[in-house]
């Protein structure tokens, strides 16, 4: 990288040799979600690294507006604010959700998205107000009704809803576990008070002292 090459091996074995490729100087950016499965040596060599933060709900409510701009919907007054809430903070799914709300109006005939209209598309889709969808909620109470909060290994509870190890890890824990409903314990996972107060349940005898501060 500082020398501006590539260093390329042809052949093998004995004969292999070796070639140089000349670059014109260049500036490398380069973008991760697992900075730490990168060797040291490359890593320390960008000279500036920085850590991207979720979007905000204000963002995400530009975004929404931007989604509906461009697929020529008009919103409610604060419309934008109740979807981008049920986003995740992830572009894609708002515009999805918003796509899937002006698929649902027109079916309608309605040519403005009412907030009537939004809770209703979210409610078939399975989506609540905190962006939780149907398998989140799967999870939430398979923790909380059959391992009694907790704490369950990852591959039982995959089993218990019926998915994949990897797609429960990669899918669905990362937003649990950032928004608070789900602890990850070197025992397993946990639910959480917020798990049992978004379910409208009482928070067991036993998890009451784990969570008193």
């Amino acid at each position: 990288m500082e020398e501006f090459a590539i260093d390329l091996v042809i052949g093998k074995g004995p004969t292999a040799r070796s070639m140089r490729l000349n670059l014109k100087p260049f500036t490398l950016v380069g973008a991760t979600t697992k900075a730490g499965s990168m060797s040291a040596p490359l890593r320390d060599r960008f000279v500036h690294t920085f850590k991207l933060s979720f979007y905000s709900l204000p963002e995400m409510e530009q975004i929404v507006d931007r989604s509906a701009h461009i697929l020529n919907v008009k919103l409610e007054d604060g419309v934008s604010q109740h979807l981008a809430g049920c986003c995740r903070a992830t572009p894609r799914i708002a515009n999805r959700i918003v796509r899937a709300v002006r698929d649902f109006a027109q079916v309608q005939g309605e040519k403005v998205i009412s907030h009537e209209r939004t809770t209703s598309t979210l409610s078939s889709l399975g989506i609540d107000e905190r962006g939780l969808d149907t398998t989140d909620r799967e999870i939430l109470m398979s923790l909380v009704e059959k391992f009694n909060g907790g704490p369950v290994g990852l591959s039982t509870l995959a089993t218990t809803i019926a998915e994949e190890e990897d797609t429960l890890e990669d899918m669905y824990e990362p937003f649990l576990i950032q928004q608070g409903y789900m602890q990850r314990t070197s025992k397993g996972r946990m639910a959480t008070q917020l798990t049992y107060d978004v379910l409208g349940l009482n928070l067991p005898d036993h998890m009451q002292s784990l969570f008193v501060s």
